[in-house]
């Protein structure tokens, strides 16, 4: 990505120096071609924030460094201005003629009206939410942004390291500015989000500051250069020991007395349902992450009978395997997850051997898919065990896109802290979910499209990106790489998890469920580990709607499927078809059906 920005970076500035005039013109004035207004406004949203800067790093390339001793503004002010512009880039791009635009520029033009269409909608909501949670906020992402995307090359790198650092008190209270107008509009966390959010931050100020991660990583980025003395490395220590004692220890101290505060106020009240307007909230939230208007009611029960039949084709496995069902789905289930043989050994050697046959299954269907696709990412794959440092609260898995510049392959992340999370008969599935053919297929080949506008290539639809790696592992049974039945059980299980997500998300937040009755219905109908359970509900509540997308994304590609087989008949082809899916980028899913709906009326007219 940073490639990208640059060379845009590079062009502007040449047509700057060339011809003024017209440079001036594409700048604040409607581009002459639609491409360079999406460019544009990729990039002003970047050059307006300098940590995105410093995470993409291409600017860094050019010389220019002066972004790296400052943080992004989080204040109210800043999320009005954004919002102010991408309104304005709203009616700039209503200006463009369907007529003058290529076929592949009105399906930008449409992704894009979309996006700015919706961005729209939802300004009257701009405050539903809890910024500050248990899972992310400021709290923990300013240190894991200073830790992860701060570089440290030299003196100068080291020095805006720690100019970061002195101002943090004013993010820290932009950032409370915004939770406070939430406050008085009766947008409180329930009780628990609050607590945990205390318990995080006073252990973050109670950890000795030569202990703490902001400390530990700068000097740990200073002990790798040898161009630094001893004295500079000291003496930049001692600066940043100061600034976390006098500046961001103080910053914390205040946010947590804010929210120790607020308990007072809170009650345990978990859905958006409690909320101002939160009906309307929530209904906005699951058109965010499905793409669809669905209402909560149909996804409820859509998802409750999804839960029915996956329940039922699982126990007929069981039972053909020797197992005992009659007791039902919950202690059938158990029964499974109890059986030793289906565990590695809790050692090094058995993480590092649950790493190894992660690869070997990757490996094997992406020499072995066929004829089932035509397009194939050129970026490769690799598994990692996710770092230990933050594996504990960390999700079974996560992927990492491939660098745009080839530098750097796909990540498929393997948690591996609790060895009883990887039974065997559920590898396959992860592995196919995550890597091939699912994120990294989908994301690769989405980065790797010519000729297509940058936000197109990483455009943030949920329910297409996550639908499309759960299909995945459908794709992959259905080509025969899922023989064993108990690895057949894991990829139904996979399926039935998130059948459940569609039930108690909507059940928190729509039909008023408590925190205790989502977790009481999802450990019955799952079979998971009561505390991953809770770990999931809670993420539910601080998160609304984006669990839905999952199920939602699939649900609608299997239908498109279905229907092009139908018109089709002998003449579909299934590799054609992941071609529709693939060669488009991420788009909402009802541009997703047009898009099946053109191919099959191409196909029919052809024959």
């Amino acid at each position: 990505m940073k490639k990208i920005f640059k060379w845009i970076l590079i062009i502007l500035l040449s047509v700057l120096l060339l011809g003024g005039s017209f440079a001036a013109h594409e700048w604040y004035s409607k581009p002459v071609f639609i491409n360079n207004f999406f460019n544009r406004f990729a990039l002003k949203m970047v050059l307006d924030n300098p940590e995105t800067l410093t995470s993409l790093r291409f600017l860094d390339a050019m010389g220019i460094r002066g972004h790296n001793d400052d943080l992004a503004d989080s204040s109210p002010e800043s999320t009005e201005k954004m919002f102010d512009y991408i309104a304005e880039e709203y009616e700039v791009l209503k200006r463009y003629n369907n007529e003058d635009l290529t076929e592949s520029e009105r399906m930008s033009k449409r992704i894009a009206e979309y996006l700015f269409s919706f961005a729209e909608e939802a300004r009257p909501f701009v405050n539903h939410n809890y910024p500050v949670n248990q899972l992310f906020g400021i709290q923990n992402g300013f240190p894991t942004f200073m830790e992860a995307q701060h570089q440290v090359n030299d003196l100068r790198d080291a020095e805006d390291y720690v100019a970061r650092l002195t101002k943090l008190p004013l993010k820290f209270s932009q950032s409370l500015e915004g939770i406070k107008n939430r406050t008085e509009q009766g947008i409180i966390p329930p009780k628990f989000v609050i607590a945990r959010v205390v318990e995080e931050m006073t252990n973050f100020v109670n950890t000795p500051i030569e202990d703490n991660i902001l400390y530990e990583s700068l000097k740990e980025k200073m002990d790798k250069l040898e161009d630094l003395t001893a004295e500079e490395k000291s003496q930049v220590l001692s600066q940043a020991k100061l600034a976390i004692q006098n500046d961001v220890y103080p910053a914390y101290e205040e946010m947590t007395r804010y929210f120790s505060g607020l308990s007072d106020k809170a009650d345990d009240r978990d859905g958006f349902w409690k909320l101002p307007k939160g009906d309307e909230a929530y209904r906005l939230a699951l058109k965010l992450f499905t793409s669809t208007d669905y209402t909560p009611d149909y996804i409820h029960n859509v998802g409750l009978q999804e839960v029915e039949r996956i329940q039922q084709e699982i126990l007929a496995i069981l039972a053909q395997e020797g197992f005992e069902v009659a007791d039902g789905f919950q202690p059938s289930i158990k029964r499974l997850s109890e059986q030793e043989r289906f565990y590695y050994p809790d050692t090094e050697e058995g993480r590092e051997q649950i790493l190894a046959d992660y690869q070997k299954i990757i490996d094997e269907i992406d020499a072995n898919l066929g004829d089932t696709f035509n397009i194939r990412p050129t970026a490769k794959v690799k598994v990692e065990r996710i770092p230990l440092f933050k594996e504990k609260t960390s999700p079974g898995a996560y992927y990492n896109g491939p660098a745009l510049d080839g530098s750097r392959p796909g990540i498929f992340y393997a948690n591996l802290y609790d060895i009883k999370a990887t039974p065997k008969y559920s590898m396959r599935t992860l592995a196919y979910h995550e890597a091939i053919p699912g994120h990294h297929f989908q994301i690769a080949i989405a980065q790797e499209l010519k000729d297509m506008p940058l936000f197109r290539r990483f455009a943030p639809f949920t329910a297409y990106i996550e639908g499309w790696a759960l299909y995945a592992e459908r794709v992959a049974f259905e080509s025969g790489f899922l023989e064993d039945p108990y690895d057949n059980i894991g990829r139904l299980q996979a399926e039935l998890f998130r059948a459940v997500r569609l039930v108690v998300d909507t059940g928190i937040h729509a039909k008023r469920w408590s925190r205790e009755e989502a977790i009481e219905y999802m450990i019955a109908n799952t079979g998971m580990a009561e505390s991953d359970v809770i770990a999931e509900i809670e993420r539910y509540i601080v998160m609304p709607g984006q669990a839905c997308a999952y199920k939602v994304g699939m649900m609608k590609i299997l239908e498109l499927r279905a229907k092009a087989k139908e018109s089709l008949g002998d003449k579909f082809d299934i590799a054609e078809f992941h071609d529709v899916m693939l060669k488009n980028g991420a788009v909402p899913l009802d541009i997703l059906e047009e898009l099946v709906e053109t191919y099959i009326q191409e196909k029919q007219a052809a024959s």
